[in-house]
Formats: C-alpha cells, sequence, structure tokens
C-alpha cells in the first residue's frame, strides 16, 4: 500500500557513526587518541588495522566500510599522498560525500589546506611518483575538493595542541551526531517539540546546581520514555558523564541483585568503564557517591516505581556535582514527592492531529493518510484515543494492508483489546495493594464518571479506605479527578480493568465479580443464571421488567453493590402496576442506588442489617418501608432520597448516620431526627414542605444546607456546633434563628431569608466568629449595616452584599488585603470601587471588585 516515493523518504541506516582515513604515519600517535575519543563518546569508528592485506588497490571490504559510514575524518599529513591506497580511499569518500546523508570533513595536520589544494610543498613532494599513473587526474581533483570543504586545522583551531583538536573534533561530531539522531527520530516523534522544551524550561541548563527535575509523570504507553529520550540525546553533550537507565521496575525487580545492577550500569556508563565491580547495594550507593561528585552528569532513570530505587540510584543532590540533572519517569506521583521531587510534569497524551500524523508516519511513511483510507484512519485514531503506544502499535501492523483487513482488525478491536496496549498498562495495577486493585476495577467496571463524594460513598459502603485509594490511583496516572469532581479514566486503562474481570471466565459472564454490560445482565436476570461469584451490578436501561429483575436479582446472594437506572419498568401481571414487592432484594447488600424504584416501598423482607449507603431517586416511593414498618439500620452510614413521594420521614432507625440528604421531595413536610445524631456530619435538605426542624444533639456536624424549604419557619439548632463549617440557609421563611456557638465556622450564606427579623444583627453576631472565610448576604434587604468590628475577621474572603441596602462599608474591610467584595454594580461604584465581571457557570454575569 505505501508507493515506492514514500519509501525513498526513509533514511539510509549506517553501519559506522565516522570513517578515519589516514597514512600509517599518525596512526600510533594523533589518529590512535582520536579513535580512542570518539569510541569513549559512544561513536562508532572505522580505522583499519594491519589485518588489512594491503595492496595496490583498496578491497571490497574497505569500499563497503566507506559506504557505510555517515561521517568522514581525513587527515592530511605530509605524507598522506604518497600512497595511492589512501588516495583510493578518498576518491571514494569524495564520491559517497555527494550523497546527503553523508560528509566528510579534512583536518589538516601538519600540511596547509592550500598545499593540498595545489599540490604544492610537502604535498607536492609525496605526489610526486603518482604523476604519470592513470589515476593521477581523478585523485588530484579528489584532493582538490576535499581541500575545499570545511573541517579543522591542527595550527588554526588548536594553536598546535593535538588533545585541544581532538577534543574540539569530537564534540562536534558528536553534536552533529545527536542532531541527526533527533532529525531521525522526529520523523516519527510528533507533538514533541513543545513539550521538549517545557522539560528544558526546568532543567535550566545553565545554573550550577544539582536538580533531581524534569520529571515525566502519565499512564503506561503514553510516550514518558520517548521524551526523556529526546531530552536526553538533546542535552547529554553538555554532561562529563551521561547514563540513560532503562526499565528501572522492571530490571530492580527481576532478581535480589536488580539494584546493584543498575548502580553498576550508572557507575560505568559516567566513568566509562566496564571493569566495575560492585558487591552490595551498599556498597554501591557508597561508591556512586564517591564517583558522581567528582563529574557533571545527566542521568535518566526511566519507569521508577519505589521509593527504594531512588534512595539507591539518586539518592540525595550532594551525590553529584554542581550542574548534574536527574530526570525521572514514572506512573506513581507519590514515588516522586517522597524523594523530594518539587517539580512534576504531566505528559500530555497526543490531539487528534498530531495523533494522524503519527498514526500516518508508522502507516503510509508521510504526514497525512493516502487516498482513501482517511475515514478508516480516524476510526483507528478515535480508538487509539491519543496514546502514543497504541497508535504505533496499530500503524506497525496495519502498514501494507488493503482495507477488507482494516475493516477485519477494527471490529476485532470492539471486542479483543489490544494486546501490547493492555500488558504495559497492567503494569501500574499489578504494583498497587490488593485493596486498591478492588478499587481500580470498581472505578473501571462501575464508578467511572461518578461524582467523587457518591463514589467515596459507595466505596466506603463496601469497606473500602476510598478517600485514599482514589488517590493513590490518581497519584499512578489509573484515573483523573476533574476540577468539577468527576472520576475519569482513559478508555485504555478502563477496557484493561474490564479485561482483568472477564478474563476469570471469559465465557461465563455470571461468575464475573463485576457486571455492567446491559446485554448479560438482561440475560443472567431473566434465565436466572445469577451466582454468589457476582459482587457487584450496575444495570442502565431505558426500559425492563420490574418483576424479572427481582426475581432474578434474588440468586446473587452475595451481592455488595447494586446501581441500576431505568426510566421505565414494565410489570408482568395484566392488572398494571402492582405495588406489592413481592421479591427480595439481596441481603449482603452494602450499597443500593436505584433510580426509577417500581415499587412504592423497599421489600419487607430485604433483611438491609449490612447496608452501608442508600441512595434512592425519581420513584414513586412513598415509605421506605413496606407496611410502615421501620428496621434500625445500625450499619447505615449514607442517606440519599431525590425526587421521592415521601411526605414523612423517620430518621431515627439509623442511628449513625453521617451524611443526609435530601432533594426535592417535595411533598416532604416532617423529618423526625433522633435526639442524638452523634455522627452526624453533613445534613442537606433542599425543595421541600417542610415547617420545622430540629436538629437535636449533634456534636460532630460539620455542613448544614437548608435551600428551597419555603414553609420552613423553625430550625432548631443545638447549644454548640463546635465543628460545624459551611452553614447555608437559602429561601427560607424563619423568622428566628437561634445560631449556636459555632467557633469554627468558615462559610455562612444567608440568602432570601428576609423574614428573618434577627438579620439586622447578623452581622455584629459573625464578627465573633474568627475563621469566617465567606460571608454571602444575598437578597437580604433588611441589612443596612456592616459593623466596624468586620475588619477583625482576618480570614474572610469573600463577601457578598448583593441585593442589601448597606449604604456604606467600614473603613476597617479595606485593611483585609485580597477580599473579594461581590454586588450590584451601582453598589460598588457608590462606595468608589472599580468593578469587575465574571462569567458564571449559568452563563449570567458576576459583578465584584478586590480590594
Amino acid at each position: 500500500m505505501a508507493s515506492s516515493s514514500t519509501n525513498s523518504s526513509i533514511r539510509k541506516s549506517f553501519k559506522y557513526d565516522v570513517f578515519l582515513s589516514f597514512r600509517g604515519e599518525v596512526r600510533n600517535n594523533f589518529v590512535g587518541h582520536l579513535y580512542d575519543a570518539l569510541e569513549q563518546k559512544g561513536i562508532q569508528t572505522y580505522k583499519d588495522d594491519e589485518k588489512i592485506e594491503k595492496g595496490k588497490t583498496i578491497n571490497d571490504q574497505l569500499i563497503k566500510s566507506i559506504e557505510d559510514s555517515r561521517f568522514y575524518i581525513i587527515v592530511f599529513s605530509k605524507n598522506y599522498a604518497s600512497s595511492s591506497w589512501c588516495l583510493d580511499e578518498l576518491v571514494k569518500i569524495m564520491e559517497c560525500q555527494k550523497t546527503a546523508e553523508q560528509t566528510a570533513y579534512p583536518i589538516f595536520y601538519d600540511v596547509e589546506p592550500t598545499e593540498v589544494r595545489k599540490q604544492s610543498g610537502a604535498v607536492k613532494y609525496a605526489f610526486a611518483r603518482h604523476e604519470k599513473k592513470e589515476a593521477a587526474g581523478k585523485w588530484i581533483e579528489a584532493l582538490k575538493q576535499a581541500s575545499k570543504l570545511a573541517g579543522w586545522d591542527l595550527k588554526a583551531t588548536a594553536n598546535g595542541n593535538e588533545s585541544r583538536l581532538t577534543k574540539v573534533i569530537v564534540d562536534d561530531i558528536f553534536k552533529k551526531l545527536c542532531s541527526i539522531s533527533l532529525s531521525v527520530a522526529d520523523k516519527k516523534l510528533v507533538g514533541m517539540e513543545v513539550r521538549i522544551k517545557e522539560i528544558l524550561s526546568s532543567l535550566e541548563m545553565g545554573t550550577n546546581d544539582v536538580r533531581m527535575i524534569g520529571i515525566i509523570k502519565g499512564m503506561g504507553g503514553g510516550g514518558k520514555t520517548t521524551l526523556a529520550r529526546a531530552v536526553y540525546d538533546q542535552i547529554s553533550i553538555h554532561f562529563e558523564g551521561k547514563s540513560f537507565v532503562e526499565n528501572v521496575r522492571e530490571v530492580s525487580k527481576a532478581s535480589l541483585s536488580g539494584l546493584k545492577k543498575l548502580q553498576k550500569q550508572i557507575v560505568s556508563n559516567v566513568l566509562n568503564k566496564q571493569d566495575i565491580t560492585i558487591d552490595s547495594v551498599h556498597d554501591g550507593t557508597h561508591m556512586m557517591k564517591k564517583m558522581m561528585s567528582g563529574r557533571k552528569v545527566l542521568i535518566v532513570l526511566d519507569d521508577v516505581d519505589n521509593i527504594d530505587q531512588l534512595e539507591v540510584l539518586a539518592g540525595e543532590p550532594n551525590w553529584f556535582k554542581s550542574g548534574s540533572r536527574i530526570i525521572i519517569t514514572t506512573r506513581d506521583e507519590q514515588v516522586l514527592v517522597a524523594h523530594g521531587v518539587n517539580i512534576i510534569h504531566n505528559i500530555n497524551l497526543l490531539s487528534h492531529t498530531e495523533s494522524i500524523c503519527l498514526f500516518s508516519r508508522y502507516t503510509f511513511r508521510r504526514e497525512i493518510p493516502i487516498q482513501g483510507y482517511k475515514e478508516l484512519s480516524e476510526q483507528v485514531v478515535k480508538y487509539a484515543d491519543g496514546l502514543p503506544l497504541t497508535i504505533k502499535v496499530l500503524g506497525s501492523f496495519l502498514c501494507g494492508k488493503n482495507e477488507p483487513q482494516w475493516i477485519d482488525a477494527l471490529e476485532r478491536l470492539k471486542t479483543v483489546p489490544l494486546k501490547a496496549t493492555m500488558e504495559k498498562l497492567e503494569l501500574s495495577y499489578d504494583g498497587l495493594e490488593a485493596d486498591y486493585k478492588d478499587i481500580f476495577l470498581d472505578v473501571a467496571c462501575i464508578l467511572k464518571g461518578w461524582n467523587e463524594e457518591d463514589a467515596i460513598r459507595a466505596l466506603e459502603s463496601r469497606g473500602f479506605h476510598a478517600r485514599n485509594g482514589l488517590r493513590v490511583l490518581e497519584q499512578k496516572s489509573l484515573i483523573t479527578i476533574s476540577d468539577h469532581g468527576y472520576l475519569g479514566m482513559h478508555d485504555h486503562i478502563e477496557e484493561m480493568g474490564r479485561d482483568i474481570v472477564r478474563r476469570l471466565h471469559p465465557d461465563e459472564p455470571n461468575r464475573h465479580s463485576r457486571l455492567w454490560n446491559c446485554k448479560e445482565i438482561e440475560d443472567i436476570l431473566a434465565n436466572e443464571w445469577g451466582t454468589q461469584a457476582t459482587k457487584c451490578v450496575t444495570l442502565r436501561t431505558e426500559e425492563y421488567n420490574a418483576d424479572i429483575l427481582m426475581k432474578g436479582l434474588a440468586n446473587m446472594k452475595d451481592l455488595r453493590f447494586l446501581d441500576v437506572y431505568c426510566k421505565r419498568h414494565v410489570y408482568s401481571g395484566s392488572n398494571g402496576k402492582c405495588n406489592e414487592v413481592r421479591r427480595c432484594l439481596p441481603n449482603a447488600l452494602r450499597f443500593l442506588r436505584w433510580q426509577g424504584y417500581p415499587f412504592w416501598s423497599l421489600p419487607k423482607a430485604f433483611q438491609a442489617n449490612n447496608l452501608v449507603g442508600l441512595d434512592m431517586f425519581s420513584s414513586d416511593i412513598v415509605h421506605l418501608w413496606e407496611d410502615g414498618e421501620e428496621k434500625v439500620l445500625h450499619k447505615l452510614r449514607f442517606l440519599k432520597l431525590s425526587n421521592l413521594k415521601l411526605k414523612t420521614l423517620d430518621i431515627r432507625f439509623a442511628p449513625n448516620i453521617e451524611k443526609l440528604t435530601i432533594f426535592a421531595c417535595y411533598d416532604l413536610v416532617e423529618v423526625q431526627m433522633p435526639a442524638e445524631s452523634l455522627k452526624l456530619i453533613s445534613l442537606n435538605v433542599f425543595y421541600s414542605k417542610l415547617k420545622t426542624l430540629h436538629l437535636g444533639i449533634t456534636p460532630n456536624l460539620e455542613e448544614l444546607s437548608l435551600e428551597g424549604c419555603y414553609d420552613l419557619v423553625e430550625l432548631h439548632m443545638p447549644t454548640e456546633c463546635p465543628k460545624l463549617k459551611s452553614l447555608h440557609l437559602i429561601g427560607l421563611k424563619l423568622r428566628i434563628l437561634h445560631l449556636a456557638i459555632t467557633p469554627n465556622l468558615k462559610t455562612l450564606i444567608l440568602e432570601d431569608c428576609n423574614d428573618l427579623v434577627e438579620l439586622r444583627d447578623i452581622p455584629n453576631f459573625i464578627c465573633q466568629m474568627k475563621f469566617l472565610e465567606y460571608f454571602h448576604l444575598l437578597n437580604s434587604s433588611l441589612v443596612e449595616i456592616l459593623p466596624e468590628e468586620i475588619g477583625r475577621l482576618e480570614c474572610l474572603k469573600e463577601l457578598d452584599i448583593t441585593g442589601t441596602y448597606i449604604s456604606h462599608l467600614p473603613q476597617s474591610i479595606f485593611r483585609l488585603k485580597g477580599l473579594r467584595i461581590v454586588g450590584d454594580r451601582w453598589l460598588l461604584e457608590s462606595f468608589g470601587l472599580t468593578p469587575k465581571i465574571r462569567r458564571t457557570a449559568d452563563g449570567n454575569g458576576e459583578t465584584f471588585c478586590y480590594i
């Protein structure tokens, strides 16, 4: 499928970096030293030895060596032109160097360039014996052309100092090779320029401190190693020693001597000595401290996954000489944080345009897809979702294949994950602790896209330490948490997690620990194939038979997590909806979330003693329990009821409740709280017909929000709420507010509470809240004065006086630097403040100013 024109763009591969052409008189001095210096720098150099049979003409072996070399260094000495062998070499070299990829450089060792060009002086004397030979003409022309090339003159370049000239030549050749290496790599490195610049900016090559920075963190296959290698190739010339250590994780864990092997590699590379002996990791640590301090080094530690690895391979900055740089790639941010690395770069996946370009280079050897393959290429790139590894693997695989083969490959990817990608990604999963593996699988199969707090409640209901677990997964680049607090995961990581669950019983979904595929779940329920192996189920469907659903779930006796989203339930009976719950939910359930629950109450036979989290929304529930029975659920910690038809709710059945949210239960007129809610942390009631609310004793309450309860006239708070940090009262009909002692309150929002006769005194009261950060009085028309003492609130960050009749600001408020005042434009201008406008999430403008 790739045309000859595209193949011609592929660069030639060379066996040697440098070919040395010289006369024997300089073999054991200048050329010998130059050869050693080139080899020590890792530059593959060809220098003929005494074993090559010398004859009248150069042999095929030497011709092939010249053709297989990228650079030529021609050492013009006084006797160079006396050798027909050397002159034949020169003719061949000048022929090859006409190509774009091969370059010759002359060194004028003990002759002048003009002597070579005009065959005068010592060169004329050396060439005299060849003047009548048949090849003399082409030899003379080769000498002329070579003398015109840019090169080095021992006298002019190094003032006769051979050692200095050697260093200049080696450095110059090395830089050129690095440049070529980057240029060749750029043919298949897409989008690297900006990423490289970002790393180089952090490395600050001009400074003399030791930096363990330029850190690259990201998911497996995201291009971390490629980026680190590109940076390494570009800057290694500036260091006295260098080492690129690949696969630190794999090597260190392969054997007991893995770390010792890596230490030896670094020391050997930096010192350019292969006879290094390290007896133990402890000895290796001492050796590195001693050896590294004398050289300015560049070290890349690729794929680190444990702090122990860093401690023995790059322990402290004082191990290294000033100007040294250490680059670390890892999937685990915590490893970097624990080692004190404070500049961490998250590697960005490829954009759509970059993905198309990279894929085209691997598949078509060009920048864009060839005609007829654009749409198929788009499908491949969509599947890869910006992951370079996947793009490269698929690009290489599809190169040269026809359209039917492409279509077959894409169809296969819908059900069979790409093995190379999965193996790379699974390394991060393998390194997790057992409980974090379970959390990861829950997110991959069930919780991706959930709000973080909802996910935490679900995971904690399952007995996991969710906050720590999610943090670990985020640090290891297995999940993301958006600015708005939602769990995200790259499609391939999700695919990898689901594959881990499936492959234990690939043909028996009823034996999977987690079920998420709607078709599989419906088949299992309809045929009553459920087993105790299933611990989690999430069913998302537009319509389903309620009786079949309840009956099928009964067989999953060890089900811990159930999440159902069903817009419409149908029923088996002919009499329409049956509100008698004839089936039972599994008693092992710990977390139950159900949108559109089809019955009026939870089943009487459901022994919910293990239930930790209950989230019911958008259903016709009138009573939580059948026949009005109230069961005491000692393990219930999280209760969220949204858009139900409840009229009364008795929370006394949940003595250990921690978080209670009631949303849009428009018929709700009464909530009975326990006399003591010792573990209650958060209480939120939005849009109900409550008239009174008695909180009882709530010593651990941190958050209280009441919004849209337009009939609420009484709120009884405990005398003290020592841990209350956030109080939102919006749209209430309260006339009296007995605000408890709340020394740690940080947010106080009073909005549309104009029946509150005490509102005038609230500003005075808040002056006692020394930790208050946000104070909102939106549409509080009764407030006309702010007390002078408000300037004592040193923590205050935002004051919202929109819709108030405040006529002036106390002078003390101007002492609060950085305070943001939100209000109507005319109001702010009346205080002599310059308003700014910020667009809020709903698209409206918010007027504010800073003091």
